[in-house]
């Protein structure tokens, strides 16, 4: 069973090279929402997520809506592991996937074929199952022969085919994403539209983070709304998105 609970989880992020005191007095002026302070060092403190208790189970699909800078990327790399709760504590129980950037570990100087297993590596796939696998990638790619040729070769379509290929091989419990993947490639959208909808079909837990109301009202049953690295409203899209995108003053 896969579940995320958070209890009074905040982020705090440290400013190493802002040690100088007018640049320290300026960020401190400018702060708004207390979101950026000095530590017990003295050192400038970003806090992007604040107090936050929630608790995700089987069967959710949250969307995560606020303006930029509220706290959602942020709040992917948390539950990516990316950063640690400086405050509050966090339980997430199941194996946990990311298609935040699909593209991370490219190598331009390696083969499509290479890539294929560094990619695989880096989603910690084993060696095995990427030779069991690495045919039907190849040929969901639908780069041919181009799949030994160098990726600095590739198109950006190209590049992106390969990456999504590798990326949604893998069927966590726990999937996150930001924005709707689109493969920007008239010839392969449709295929990579209907395994994006099995792969979020099959996981327990479903994170996104949209600007996107029609795809947040089609996707989700959950919508927390960050403001200032807190909860704004936490509960049904019908319930939260009026208010959000201003149809009911909040």
């Amino acid at each position: 069973m896969a579940f995320i609970e958070f209890d009074n989880v905040s982020v705090d992020i440290p400013i190493y090279n802002a040690s100088g005191r007018s640049l320290k007095k300026r960020l401190l002026q400018v702060a708004t929402g207390g979101q950026i302070a000095s530590d017990e060092q003295g050192r400038v403190v970003v806090r992007p997520l604040e107090d936050l208790t929630f608790s995700l189970h089987d069967g959710t699909r949250l969307g995560l809506v606020g303006h930029n800078g509220a706290g959602k990327s942020t709040m992917l790399r948390l539950l990516s592991g990316v950063y640690a709760p400086s405050e509050g504590r966090a339980r997430i129980e199941g194996e946990i996937g990311s298609l935040i950037d699909i593209s991370l570990g490219i190598d331009p100087e390696a083969s499509g074929r290479e890539n294929i297993y560094l990619r695989g590596a880096l989603l910690g796939i084993e060696k095995a199952e990427m030779n069991e696998r690495i045919d039907e990638i190849i040929e969901f790619s639908e780069l041919g022969n181009f799949i030994d040729m160098p990726l600095r070769t590739y198109s950006s379509g190209m590049h992106l085919r390969l990456a999504f290929s590798v990326s949604t091989m893998v069927r966590p419990d726990i999937l996150l994403m930001d924005e709707w993947l689109s493969v920007g490639d008239q010839g392969f959208t449709h295929k990579a539209e209907e395994r994006l909808t099995q792969l979020v079909q099959s996981t327990s837990i479903l994170v996104i983070a949209s600007h996107s109301r029609d795809l947040i009202m089609k996707t989700c049953n959950r919508v927390l709304w960050l403001e200032h690295g807190r909860i704004r409203m936490d509960g049904a899209p019908e319930e939260v998105l009026p208010y959000y995108f201003g149809d009911i003053a909040a």
